[in-house]
């Protein structure tokens, strides 16, 4: 199938819902649900037979990951809801209570679903050399060696707690594992009740000496049960069991805090307190070493999960070995673009050239270090201003920042506190950042601020020039591997200026007035969907094509949802990639004939957000109005954080994205799943089908085009040479 085959092929025959309720609640999807089969499609990755073994391991771990902060922020939320008597209904008409059956039931068959993919991968792995091994299984030597690493590496970490009037039970974090235990002396068989916390700074996965070239590992449960008689001397196991607690990861933030930094630094530390959720048990436990821990953790049974297999599902990612890179994927460095190399590596003189747009990770986040590293050193740059919302550890635009303020630069960095589970590490930037001289704000305590922008103003004869990123990911180099995002390089001076007013408005609150190629959240960008998409009707009203492609990461905002609906009803061909939570029904007949909506889940994490219009002109078009973002189309994206909408007018950079990115995903078989009227997903394609067009494949073999350098971009496949 070619990408003009997907568009040309006619939509399929809508299915049908009573015309009562096409105006009503159940035009929407459950969000919470509709994460859940998002969930279930990464599931599928891990036993997809096109994805390399190891490769399958991850997505399992990703799954169970994904699933505990599931439960830690949004389950926890709604539960918190359901008890104070909260009965509003979601979008979809469902109550918190509702809500919280079908999740339970529906993530309970997940959990399952895991296992049973767990034991298949298992055995795949043990023919690949790669063996997770018991107690039982174990050869002399391996006791012999296990004994010594115990000794050295474990032991003295190890915190063994006796359960009883002296010694109350103790607190579990979030996340944290334990064995519960149930001793007897042999001298006069009294028992005695412990708890063995699992020290999550050891490797959950001991590896044991190669025999024959073989990967061998042993769980670390595995190998503390192997030694309770160092642990608790002159005792037996008389029976035990394991468990793992998920806690409510919800931060509260008093509204008039003076200190916003100390005030996050307390509330993080009521984080690792919050109530317990969730707690998954080993099936064996005995019943009242299992009613002991459930009093003391003040669970529900409706909130414990027995498991019959492994617990921690998400720890299998330590079993993803680099040594086996013939189970992985195959390997791939980023690109240098062209035209930066033209210009023997000067971004400014490269921007300067013409606007450039990136792909990462299929070109290299070098290029945004670059730029920011290249403004921290040139005597000629006198400013400049920078969001950040998530960073790694090191980060090293943190450092280049750090270097331009300690060069006497102005250095404006915005760091978002409120960024969830990075409010530590974005303290710990803040610090350093002020340390070295910057100017830290913080934003707004009520609106996130999730925009990805910066600035650098350039002195070049008497005219200063401001150079600006827009991007749609985070400035974080490591998660910039594996996420599929766009950034936006410009000198254009009314993006500058646009990208100023936003800044002005972050740090002063000045509200910014005359954006010229900008719309922003909370103040207008959604207006500017909506006003966009019902100017795309109006046009399918007067006979002329009309067409919407989009690209996003969410869909749940109600007024969009009904915007494209009505859209849809007017005759817009309506195409979009939406990777994770999509709240619209596609193809109901009388309210969304004409919507699809497609999923990609593959090598890369899909992240950028894209929309284009066709204009009165279809789709591709060279008169399409082009739209990068920052924001999913969301209630809190649109209504509660600050988030941009940059147009793109530069004729290489539209015809990059309309004509090769959204191209290309719309093309995409190989890991694309089409959603439903009913909400359930199927591939687009069987995996087991001859070649299938891949689109992260597509962009890993093809250079950007505004990234092309001398050689000129001829000779890169287009739209209508997009072929399996």
């Amino acid at each position: 199938m070619t990408n003009a085959d997907y568009l040309s092929a006619p939509f399929p025959d809508a299915a049908e819902l009573p015309e009562s309720e096409v105006g009503g609640p159940k035009r929407y999807f459950n969000r919470e649900l509709s994460w859940l089969a998002f969930n279930w499609r990464v599931v599928e990755e891990a036993r997809n037979p096109r994805v390399p073994l190891l490769e399958r391991v991850r997505f399992l771990s990703i799954s169970a990951t994904n699933l505990d902060e599931f439960y830690t922020v949004r389950v926890a939320g709604l539960r918190e809801l359901a008890r104070a008597g909260n009965t509003m209904p979601a979008a979809d008409g469902r109550s918190p209570t509702e809500q919280l059956v079908l999740i339970n039931e529906d993530a309970r068959r997940l959990l399952q679903s895991q296992q049973g993919i767990w034991t298949k991968l298992k055995k795949e792995l043990e023919a690949e050399g790669i063996t997770l091994l018991t107690r039982a299984k174990l050869t002399r030597r391996d006791h012999r060696f296990l004994e010594d690493y115990f000794l050295s590496q474990v032991f003295p970490v190890l915190s063994p707690l006796a359960i009883d009037p002296a010694h109350p039970f103790p607190f579990i974090p979030n996340t944290g594992f334990c064995l519960a235990l149930q001793l007897e002396r042999a001298s006069d068989q009294r028992a005695l009740q412990a708890l063995l916390p699992i020290p999550a700074q050891v490797a959950r996965f001991v590896p044991l000496p190669a025999e024959d070239g073989e990967f061998r590992f042993l769980p670390l449960e595995e190998l503390l049960l192997l030694h309770l008689g160092l642990i608790f001397p002159g005792y037996r196991d008389a029976g035990h069991c394991a468990f793992r607690v998920l806690r409510d990861s919800d931060l509260e933030v008093e509204d008039e805090a003076e200190d916003l930094v100390r005030e996050f630094e307390v509330a993080l530390k009521r984080r690792r307190r919050g109530e317990v959720i969730r707690m998954t048990i080993t099936s064996h436990a005995p019943d009242d070493l299992r009613e002991t821990v459930m009093k003391e953790l003040g669970v529900s049974p409706d909130e414990v999960i027995e498991m019959r297999g492994l617990l921690g599902v998400a720890d299998l990612k330590e079993l993803v070995l680099d040594q086996r890179r013939d189970l992985l994927w195959p390997s791939f460095t980023p690109r240098v673009p062209e035209r930066v190399q033209d210009h023997e590596g000067d971004m400014f003189a490269a921007i300067r050239q013409k606007d450039m747009l990136l792909h990462h990770p299929y070109e290299t986040f070098d290029m945004v270090i670059r730029f920011l590293d290249q403004a921290a050193r040139d005597p000629n740059v006198l400013a400049i201003k920078q969001t950040l919302y998530r960073t790694s550890r090191d980060s090293p635009i943190v450092s280049a920042l750090c270097e331009a303020a300690e060069a006497g630069k102005s250095v404006t960095a915005l760091v978002e506190l409120k960024a969830r589970f990075d409010e530590a590490a974005n303290i710990r930037q803040s610090r350093r950042l002020e340390r070295a001289g910057a100017h830290v704000v913080y934003g707004f305590l009520h609106l996130k601020t999730h925009a990805k922008i910066s600035t650098v103003v350039r002195r070049e004869g008497d005219q200063l020039v401001t150079y600006t990123h827009y991007g749609t990911g985070n400035y974080h180099p490591i998660t910039a591997r594996i996420y599929t995002d766009l950034s936006f390089f410009t000198c254009d001076a009314s993006l500058g200026r646009d990208a100023t007013k936003v800044f002005n408005y972050l740090s002063g609150y000045a509200q910014p007035e005359g954006l010229e190629n900008l719309a922003i959240s909370p103040i207008n960008l959604k207006s500017r969907l909506i006003s966009s998409i019902a100017a795309e009707a109006e046009h399918a009203r007067a006979g002329r094509p009309a067409e919407i492609w989009a690209k996003m990461n969410a869909l749940t905002e109600p007024e969009v949802i009904d915007a494209l609906y009505a859209a849809s009803g007017a005759g817009v061909k309506i195409n979009l990639v939406i990777r994770g939570i999509c709240n619209l029904r596609p193809g109901i007949k009388g309210l969304s004939d004409n919507i699809r909506v497609k999923s990609i889940v593959g090598r890369f994490l899909e992240h950028s957000r894209i929309v284009c219009f066709g204009n009165g002109h279809g789709l591709p078009s060279d008169l399409a109005r082009v739209y990068i973002s920052s924001a999913d189309w969301m209630e809190r994206n649109l209504n509660r954080r600050v988030e941009t909408l940059v147009e793109i007018k530069n004729r290489t950079v539209k015809e990059q994205i309309v004509g090769q990115i959204m191209a290309a995903n719309l093309a995409d078989e190989a890991q694309s799943f089409l959603l439903q009227p009913d909400g359930h997903y199927i591939r687009q394609l069987n995996p087991a089908d001859g070649a299938l067009f891949n689109c992260h494949r597509f962009f890993m073999e093809n250079p950007s085009l505004s990234g092309r350098g001398s050689a000129g971009a001829a000779d890169v496949p287009q739209l209508a040479r997009l072929k399996t």
